[in-house]
This record gives structure tokens, C-alpha cells and sequence, in this order.
């Protein structure tokens, strides 16, 4: 179903220029986890550093974004299902995950004072009755939306897709046609293009990749999957969000999905391209990251591996090299220095070549991981599901700069920006330094 609602058009015109210190989405400015900021803070804990902490409503493990003297961040609240009622659901759950059943989801935006703190904003985007059922590492707010001209994007997958106006706190439009099952629940975070909002939809049950049209929330293109999936329906689903580059002068959705990375056409949806990954790669909640030559990403579950594609001067990509070893199932690579660096879930380091793929270290850090790193300050910075913040330098020398630890887990990923840092736990967000 879509809604639309009007808004003066004085309002419209109220539009601020991103800066340097904003962060308009899930990875920052280019959406690679790159940040300029400078002079982070080396330490801090619970008690030091801690310029503010804002206990938020609901349950969310989606990324803040900042634009302004505001930060925007979604939340859910949640109503449980019944005993009885959850049972005869998970009667569907042929993955045997585990798993959390809601009666009612409410998905909200909440807006806080950069400087303060203070909660300033509780609205509404989305109300979900008897949606589905979400893995218990997961939540009902794990895409992160989208900042741009005062507008919030913020799309939930099969829950629906909601542009609010960031002045008026009005919701422009919504968009609740499209439906998959997500087995685990949404976690595909949109990517904007123009005047498209693109989103993953690759469920258990149909796979596609589909455009919102800014302006009104109207489908603008919808390109069902073509490579060949694995026939078990847990294996065809996947959580990736796209990376929109430019290869030979024209831009290139790059997507990755179950079993393929597919190159689209944003304007249209035009498939331009697919490559197999060779070994079953689904379930993906990955972000590529590309430099001028190649396409970097990580296959997921299955038979894990990270991918390297050669892709300047070519019209179809090519796989340059391939690496099995200590891959990420959940968090994105990023790239700093002339290296890649990512982490698997059980906390090994990996800092390669992203030339040929060659390791320069493979080092533990310990803990668990769902969270992105991102690069700031000439650091790594990498958070834990056990709170524990670990940085490394640029380098290929492996060395820990500093683990500083908060209470609660770490889902969402770091945000760096103006010598400051904004680390949201389960718990709570937190800014620290000055």
C-alpha cells in the first residue's frame, strides 16, 4: 500500500549542503566506512570521555546518521506475540534459527541533539502487524536509513519503506507493496542514487532488486534475480546492501545476492552483468568496497570467502583473486592505506593486499562480530558484540592501539565525525569526546 502526504513546498526549499562532519548514511560519505575526522579520542569507558549518554526507546541495531546539529537513528518497539500464537508460527521456521515472534512492530525515528543529547523527536515511520519473525541477532531496526535535502529514508524490506521530512516531521510517503520472506528479517540498508532509493529484496521465497522513486515512494523499477540459486529456500536469501560505482564513465549498482554480484543500471534496473561467487555464498549482510581497478566483498555463509573483481577497463568484471581464509560472514571490509582489512565473527583480523589477496597479518582481537569497521584518524576501529571497541593503525604491521569497552553489545558500526565518535550499544547512544 502507498501513502502519500503534502507538505509546502516552502518546506522543501529549506535544503542544507552536506559537510565534512556529517554522516548521511550506514558507512558515511561514499558509503565505504571512510571518515575524515581527525584527533579521536584514545580512551575512554563508562566513566571518562563521555561527553553524553542517551538511553533510547525500543530495540534497534541500525547506524546513526548526522546531518546538522541532529542526529537520526531508528528504533523499534515491540509488542511479543503470545506463547501459543508464537508457537504455531514458528511452525514455518524451516531454518530452525533462533528466532523472536512479535505481535505488533512500531518503527520509529528518533531524532537527538548533536550537542546535548536530548531526544528531541519520537515519530512514527512504520506499524507492522504480525510481522515476521526476526533472528535473535537481528532486530526490527537493523537497516539503517539514509539522510539527503532534509529528508530520511529509512527502508525496512517486506516491513515497507518511509521517507519522513526532517522540518515538518511529516511522513511524505510510504511504500508497503513489496514482500519477501527475509527468514531472519530485513537488514538490507537502501543506497541512493538521484532521484532512486534502491533496495535489496532477496527473501527464501523471490529475489529482487527494486527503486523507489524519491519524490513519491512509486516503484520505479523492479529486476527479479537471473543466475541460477542453490534449491534449498535458506540458501537463496540474503541481506547485502549495494554500492553504487562507476566503471567506463556510467554508474553501476553493484550488488551482492545468494550465489551471484550483479551489476544493475540505476536509472532503470537494466541488468548489465553476473558473476557466479563458484562456491555457495548466501545469506550475506555485507557492503562491498571498491578502489579505482576492483570490487571487494565477502561471499557470507556457506563457503565463506572474500572476493577481489577486476573491473576498470572491462565491461564485465573479472574475479582477480579469491581468498577463503578467516572471511567475514557479517561485517563489510574496508579499505585505508593501499590494504583491506576486515574482521571475521570470531575476531580474526585480516590486513591483504587487495592487489593479489596475499595476507600481510591474520591476528586475533578477540570477541564476536556483526559491526563494520570503519577508518578514521589513521586507525581502524572495530566494535564488538561485548562492547569492546578495538583500534589498529593503517598498517601493515599488526599492533592493538587501544580496547576501550562500554556496557551493552555493539551491533551498530562507529560513527566518526569532528574528533568525535558516536558508538550506539544495545543499550544506549553514546557520544564521546570533546
Amino acid at each position: 500500500m502507498l501513502r502519500s502526504l503534502l507538505i509546502p513546498l516552502s518546506a522543501l526549499a529549506l535544503v542544507t549542503p552536506l559537510s565534512a562532519e556529517d554522516w548521511p548514511e550506514w558507512r558515511g560519505q561514499g558509503g565505504q566506512g571512510a571518515s575524515k575526522a581527525q584527533n579521536l579520542p584514545e580512551t575512554w569507558s563508562e566513566t571518562s570521555a563521555v561527553t553524553w549518554r542517551t538511553e533510547l526507546p525500543g530495540r534497534g541495531h541500525s547506524t546513526p546518521v548526522l546531518a546538522g546539529d541532529q542526529i537520526w537513528i531508528t528504533t523499534a518497539l515491540e509488542k511479543p506475540a503470545s506463547e501459543a500464537v508464537a508457537k504455531e508460527k514458528l511452525k514455518a521456521n524451516t531454518g530452525d534459527q533462533p528466532v523472536t515472534v512479535m505481535d505488533s512492530v512500531s518503527i520509529r525515528a528518533l531524532c537527538l541533539d548533536k550537542a546535548s543529547g536530548r531526544l528531541l523527536h519520537d515519530v512514527e515511520l512504520l506499524n507492522v502487524k504480525e510481522p515476521q519473525w526476526v533472528h535473535q541477532l537481528n532486530s526490527y531496526a537493523s537497516p539503517s536509513p539514509i539522510l539527503n535535502e532534509g529528508r530520511l529514508y529509512a527502508s525496512h524490506g517486506s516491513f515497507g519503506t518511509a521517507c519522513l521530512d526532517t522540518r515538518t516531521l511529516q511522513v511524505i510517503w510510504k511504500n508497503e507493496e513489496l514482500h519477501v520472506m527475509h527468514e531472519n528479517g530485513p537488514g538490507s540498508t537502501p543506497v541512493l542514487w538521484q532521484d532512486k532509493l534502491i533496495v535489496h529484496f532477496d527473501g527464501s521465497d523471490q529475489q529482487f532488486i527494486a527503486a523507489f522513486d524519491t519524490a513519491t515512494g512509486k516503484v520505479a523499477w523492479k529486476t527479479s534475480r537471473s543466475g541460477e540459486m542453490d534449491p534449498r529456500p535458506q540458501q537463496k536469501k540474503a541481506y547485502g546492501t549495494p554500492l553504487v560505482v562507476s566503471m567506463n564513465g556510467a554508474p553501476v549498482v553493484v550488488s551482492p545476492a545468494a550465489n551471484w554480484i550483479y551489476g544493475y543500471a540505476p536509472a532503470d534496473g537494466k541488468e548489465l552483468w553476473k558473476i557466479p561467487y563458484g562456491e555457495l555464498g548466501f545469506s550475506m549482510s555485507v557492503r562491498p568496497v571498491a578502489d579505482d581497478e576492483r570490487v571487494y566483498f565477502s561471499t557470507s555463509f556457506g563457503k565463506s570467502q572474500v572476493i577481489a573483481l577486476n573491473y576498470a577497463s572491462r565491461s564485465t568484471p573479472e574475479i582477480a583473486w579469491r581468498n577463503n581464509k578467516n572471511a567475514p560472514k557479517m561485517c563489510s571490509p574496508v579499505l585505508a592505506g593501499g590494504l583491506l582489512f576486515y574482521v571475521d565473527d570470531g575476531g580474526i583480523v585480516s590486513c591483504v593486499d587487495p592487489k593479489t589477496g596475499e595476507a600481510h597479518y591474520r591476528e586475533r582481537i578477540g570477541g564476536k562480530f556483526s559491526a563494520s569497521p570503519i577508518v578514521a584518524d589513521g586507525k581502524i576501529y572495530f566494535a564488538s558484540r561485548e562492547g569492546v571497541v578495538t583500534t589498529l593503525p593503517v598498517s601493515k604491521e599488526f599492533k592493538i592501539l587501544a580496547q576501550n569497552s562500554l556496557e551493552g553489545a555493539l551491533m551498530a558500526s562507529p560513527v566518526a565525525v569532528d574528533g568525535t565518535l558516536y558508538l550506539r550499544t544495545d543499550k544506549a547512544l553514546y557520544r564521546i569526546g570533546k
